[in-house]
């Protein structure tokens, strides 16, 4: 038996320590080292217990089985994961605290048991009583699904249930509340979640069926836990959105089956989540037109253009240093682009609040948003609308040029289907890559200091 002992052990990033120390210097965080205890049954004293085989090894050519995923009749759910699911594959879900994804996850087991083929589908929840489950079945009428539905923490009585079925889907609600005896620490520390994950991880490679695991994320928004719990899973999805907004995304941060950075867009109603086929037209359903500081940006999202309403306010400031507010996109590219303006452009922004919005509450990340983010401020500065028929995208050096971006052809074509007649965008030099969408009227700009000539 391995000698027991004791660790301290962050449970914020994992990161251990010899003693207690107030700050974690691995992330940064405070009083978030705990005391755990190490050893006993269940790990190992590095001493070998049998003799190694010989693996035998392949070349990278060779015949290989067809993937048949699983779909689970929600097209949102199945585009994120790739087109369906994999089995065999582990699926960790994170999200804010009612967000919505028990509503998810119930939702989609009901679906995929519902199927023709008639999967086994398992919904083990650490979290809330059987009664409970069955409350938000009633209302979000799934009561008759044939899911099976149990309330167990026990990692053990899990491992033993599942081995003497046929499980095709399992979910398990959530990692954060199973437990081993082995391992001597509460339920949600970093050891728990470790040797818990492994485990179950374990079992549904031998077993083939699909797992989800649903994680507790942090006061930052990362999945909470080791980080090597997200290198452990194959696919790894965010559920975002603000209570206040009642829409929802889900995006893949990382996909061993398909692409990462797609997203599937769900709206929260009574009946539960409703997909949305069409995003851009809920972005832009409370647009209005004619109002300075607004346009349109066409953004990518995985593999799917999305349209989104960017909104800029610029007032006099009050105190000696301006304020900066930016909700939905990064504090720092606004920082850039606004030393850009003032640099490039001659414009006085050191005396100006400046306010930052992505209409809906959605989240920017691509830099193909600088140009849209400027002519917005720029618009709100002048008190000049622009068209409202105008879509913008393009990403804006430090020299103050506007450089080319991914898929210009599928952005335009989005923004046409949706009735917008002109755009802004960066020039094309090579020919051969020239949106082919001559319904529009496009403006091609290189360099910053022609926004200006928009205005005057």
């Amino acid at each position: 038996m391995a000698k027991k002992g004791t660790d301290f052990v962050c449970q914020n990033c994992g990161a251990v320590y010899p003693k207690w120390q107030g700050k974690c210097d691995a992330c940064g965080e405070w009083n978030t080292i705990v005391e755990e205890k190490i050893g006993g049954e269940g790990f190992s004293n590095l001493t070998p217990k049998h003799k190694g085989k010989i693996i035998d090894f392949v070349p990278l050519v060779g015949s290989q089985e067809k993937l048949e995923r699983l779909t689970t009749g929600i097209k949102e759910l199945d585009r994120v994961c790739g087109g369906g699911l994999v089995p065999g594959s582990v699926i960790l879900v994170g999200g804010d605290p009612g967000i919505g994804k028990s509503t998810l996850l119930l939702q989609a087991c009901a679906k995929i048991a519902s199927l023709p083929i008639n999967p086994e589908v398992y919904y083990i929840s650490g979290e809330e009583a059987i009664d409970q489950v069955r409350i938000r079945a009633k209302r979000l009428k799934l009561e008759h699904a044939p899911v099976n539905l149990a309330s167990a923490t026990d990692v053990k009585d899990i491992i033993t249930t599942l081995e003497k079925s046929n499980a095709d889907v399992v979910i398990i609600d959530s990692i954060q509340t199973m437990y081993l005896e082995e391992v001597e620490s509460t339920p949600g520390s970093v050891t728990q979640v470790r040797a818990c994950s492994y485990e179950l991880i374990k079992l549904a490679k031998r077993k083939g069926f699909t797992l989800f695991l649903v994680g507790h994320v942090t006061k930052q928004g990362a999945i909470a836990g080791p980080r090597v719990l997200e290198h452990m899973v194959d696919t790894v999805l965010y559920f975002e959105g603000e209570r206040g907004h009642h829409f929802r995304i889900l995006r893949a941060v990382k996909n061993r089956y398909g692409a990462t950075d797609e997203i599937g867009v769900f709206e929260m109603q009574d009946q539960g989540l409703v997909e949305v086929e069409n995003p851009s037209a809920l972005f832009l359903a409370e647009r209005q037109g004619n109002i300075s500081g607004s346009c349109v940006f066409a953004g990518v999202e995985g593999s799917r253009p999305v349209l989104v309403e960017i909104q800029a306010l610029v007032s006099p400031t009050g105190y000696s240093s301006p304020k900066r507010a930016v909700v939905g996109w990064d504090s720092n590219r606004l920082a850039m682009v606004l030393a850009v303006l003032e640099a490039r452009c001659g414009m006085n922004l050191s005396s100006q609040d400046v306010y930052l919005n992505i209409a809906g509450g959605l989240r920017i990340s691509e830099p193909a948003a600088d140009l849209a983010v400027a002519m917005a401020i720029i618009s709100s500065l002048h008190n000049k609308p622009l068209p409202h028929d105008m879509v913008i995208f393009g990403e804006i050096g430090l020299s103050g040029e506007i450089r080319a971006v991914s898929q210009p052809t599928s952005r335009l074509k989005e923004a046409h289907k949706l009735g917008f007649s002109s755009c802004i965008i960066p020039p094309t030099h090579n020919k051969d890559k020239k949106p082919n969408n001559t319904d529009m009227t496009v403006y091609e700009i290189g360099n910053v200091q022609r926004l200006i000539n928009w205005f005057n």
